[in-house]
């Protein structure tokens, strides 16, 4: 037997402490869980994709009574990105969180299937996608891409 270790290195910057864009795509994160459907979990998510253009894509979570049937607001932006603008590649994306009646964002970090999806958009592309997820408080975690949150990832070359 071999043991494997992962080790992921992320920033912890106080919302003050973030350059510029990265808090404009925060901000643009929270605009988008203001718009979130969530009248079952009550729980508001918002992710804003920013691409190689400039051009930032909102997502936000879309609940439905049949459960299953919703998404999460991380696939919303990057499905909403490679509709609408194929080709362009993904710099960088936020995710913040809040419970609807609450003024305060939370902690949020990708579920599994939305940390499978942007894995797919990242090796599709030459460089890595900055993850930039809403930590306690007013702090935000940055990872230096989605391998990071996936370290063992299934990709295309798992088929082969």
């Amino acid at each position: 037997m071999k043991k494997i270790n992962f080790h992921i290195t992320a920033e912890l910057f106080e919302w003050n402490e973030l350059p510029a864009a990265d808090r404009q795509l925060m901000e643009a994160a929270r605009e988008a869980l203001q718009n979130a459907y969530a009248p079952y979990s009550r729980f508001q998510v918002g992710a804003a994709v920013l691409l190689a253009d400039g051009t930032v894509v909102k997502g936000n979570n879309q609940e439905n009574a049949a459960y299953p049937s919703g998404l999460c607001a991380e696939r919303t932006a990057f499905f909403a990105a490679g509709a609408n603008h194929p080709g362009q590649k993904i710099v960088a994306v936020a995710v913040t969180a809040k419970p609807a009646d609450s003024p305060v964002c939370v902690a949020a970090s990708p579920c599994g299937a939305c940390r499978q999806v942007m894995l797919e958009y990242e090796l599709k592309q030459p460089h890595a996608i900055r993850v930039l997820v809403q930590a306690d408080g007013d702090q935000v975690c940055v990872l230096p891409s989605v391998s990071s949150l996936l370290p063992m990832g299934f990709s295309a070359e798992n088929l082969l």
